[in-house]
């Protein structure tokens, strides 16, 4: 397996809420909550991803492919205003192909895996100049990210699957002598891996919540204490019995892909209540496809990097919807 990385970093409080007081021509950050839940079984990836509207005007958390190996869920930061454009600037949008350095390449001391640092940093680059553009006081609460980026997919050179979180803070300083101009920079991406487990541990489902305070009940804890909703989908399909045996002994690696996801698909209308929802799944030899796609309509107007992306090219966009 990879190596485990926890950077640190320098303690800031960094969850981007623009005030209400703002200058109209500040540029504003929309933001994404909601919780993320994965199952990595024997030949593949489901995951889900469960919108939480964090503010009246949030996003929900949008998922897109990074490379050819890894998805990204987003949340936070991941969507900007800034006043003289029409449309918002998306975090998610125009993400090139991610290729590792070549072997032996310099990399920072403390840094990730040559492809993870690849892929931080380029979205570092991406966040920097609207990050740059906050000039008033952010609401902000301890030790929370700007944005962050829940990264699903296949480690290169066969190492197998694996999730990482990766967290992007930011630090103001006030820069004027009337102390209502501050300056925000963004701080280098900390890496945290949550798959796979260490040695000899449980094989679970894996849930990342944003933000961390969220109180929903974890699936594997709905699983254990035996909910009313999955006692009756377990009652119902003997596959989903299975399902549920081999989560709760931990051997969630254990089951098909395709049962994987039929059983996720059957939880998430009680698990995401009122909250809007999508699905979809990462196959062993690449490969991403929409169990539940987005609500959002697929834009007309195909992105010049789009059309350069070769034809065989993994994706994400959208296929018909699902009712949900």
């Amino acid at each position: 397996m990879r190596t485990r990385i926890l950077l640190l970093l320098l303690p800031v409080l960094t969850l981007a809420v623009i005030p209400a007081a703002a200058q109209e021509d500040e540029i504003v950050a929309n933001l994404a909550g909601g919780r993320v839940i994965i199952h990595v079984a024997n030949d593949g990836i489901a995951f889900a991803a469960i919108d939480r509207p964090l503010e009246a005007k949030s996003v929900p958390p949008r998922v897109a492919a990074i490379g050819s190996s890894h998805v990204g869920v987003f949340f936070g930061a991941s969507e900007w205003q800034v006043p003289a454009q029409p449309m918002p600037i998306r975090l998610d949008k125009n993400i090139g192909d991610v290729r590792p350095t070549k072997a032996g390449a310099y990399r920072p001391p403390g840094s990730g895996e040559a492809d993870l640092e690849l892929i931080g940093v380029g979205f570092l680059e991406k966040l920097r100049p609207l990050v740059a553009q906050l000039h008033h006081k952010i609401d902000l609460k301890p030790d929370e990210p700007l944005l962050q980026i829940v990264l699903i997919g296949y480690a290169p050179q066969g190492y197998g699957a694996e999730v990482w979180v990766i967290d992007y803070r930011a630090e103001q300083k006030i820069v004027n002598s009337t102390g209502d101009f501050l300056q925000t920079s963004l701080l280098r991406p900390r890496f945290t891996q949550l798959y796979p487990p260490e040695k000899h541990q449980a094989k679970t489902l894996v849930e990342v919540n944003f933000p961390a305070s969220a109180q929903d009940i974890p699936l594997i804890g709905m699983i254990q204490a035996n909910d009313p909703h999955i006692a009756q989908l377990r009652s119902s399909d003997v596959r989903f019995n299975k399902v549920a045996e081999h989560i709760d002994r931990g051997q969630a690696s254990k089951v098909t892909m395709q049962d994987a996801a039929d059983f996720l698909r059957a939880t998430l209308p009680f698990v995401a209540g009122n909250g809007h929802f999508v699905e979809a799944e990462i196959g062993e030899n690449g490969g991403f496809d929409w169990i539940v796609p987005p609500q959002e309509p697929r834009e007309k107007v195909q992105r010049a990097q789009d059309k350069d992306r070769p034809a065989d090219a993994p994706t994400l966009m959208r296929k018909p919807d699902v009712d949900h």
